[in-house]
């Protein structure tokens, strides 16, 4: 972190529609410095992939969105950042709880509940990535959810211990970094290598659940793309799947 610049921005809000699209602004009317921050004690419209909501209680969570410019990544190869962001997540938990993995492509679970979700929303000019944006809820400090929700869970759930948002933050952005300068150094398969080993149900075959029914398989691979590779322990067939077309099942 010591190459960041001093004039990066750490903005601070009460309330806030979404952190990613305020600093989607941000970066439209100012340019901010890499690393820049924006975090809110509460998101109105908290956001997550593919159009889900984040739900958090006010105040209790870390809900930020963090600046980077990886101009060095081709846009096709765009989930090494996300791969970067859940590493960082889970490595800063990891300071405080066991069993934290990722579930792909970037939730992370303690167990099998989900105590973090990532949403990274990227500016692609031709083949590069201009910018991008990793917005990110971890749940601290929320003591209960609501029961529409399938299966969340808070550090402080865990733990029964209180935590202080900025402290976790500066872990958090610790970490993203060691990885980031990893990537720039042309390090990149120590963080492919380590984001596979630090998958959910990465281990031995699993029920999984397609447009064409039920079905069990183990995780192969990840593509550059960010596309999860499943191999089906029926027939041994590879089957490829992008984000939202195929779901994992409670077992």
């Amino acid at each position: 972190m010591d190459q960041l610049s001093k004039d990066r921005l750490t903005v601070r809000l009460n309330e806030v529609d979404s952190t990613n699209s305020y600093m989607k602004e941000l970066v439209e009317s100012q340019h901010p410095e890499e690393g820049s921050l924006v975090m809110a004690d509460y998101q109105t419209v908290g956001r997550g992939q593919a159009g889900n909501t984040w739900i958090s209680s006010k105040g209790d969570n870390l809900l930020f969105s963090l600046l980077i410019y990886p101009r060095q990544v081709p846009a096709k190869e765009q989930f090494v950042i996300s791969k970067m962001a859940s590493l960082a997540i889970k490595n800063t938990l990891d300071q405080f709880v066991d069993d934290i993995r990722i579930k792909w492509p970037n939730d992370i679970y303690w167990k099998d509940k989900k105590i973090a979700g990532i949403l990274i929303e990227s500016d692609i000019q031709g083949n590069q990535i201009e910018h991008s944006i990793i917005g990110a809820g971890i749940n601290l400090n929320q003591r209960e959810f609501p029961p529409e929700l399938p299966n969340p869970v808070s550090l402080r759930q865990i733990t029964g211990t209180e935590y202080d948002r900025v402290y976790v933050l500066n872990i958090f952005m610790r970490e993203f970094f060691l990885l980031y300068r990893e990537l720039q150094r042309g390090e990149q398969q120590i963080i492919d290598d380590e984001y596979m080993l630090d998958l959910y149900r990465v281990n031995g075959y699993h029920l999984f659940e397609d447009a064409n029914g039920q079905f069990k398989a183990k995780i192969d691979r990840i593509l550059p793309s960010g596309h999860l590779v499943l191999r089906t322990f029926e027939t041994d067939e590879e089957r490829v799947y992008a984000f939202k077309e195929v779901k994992f099942l409670d077992e």
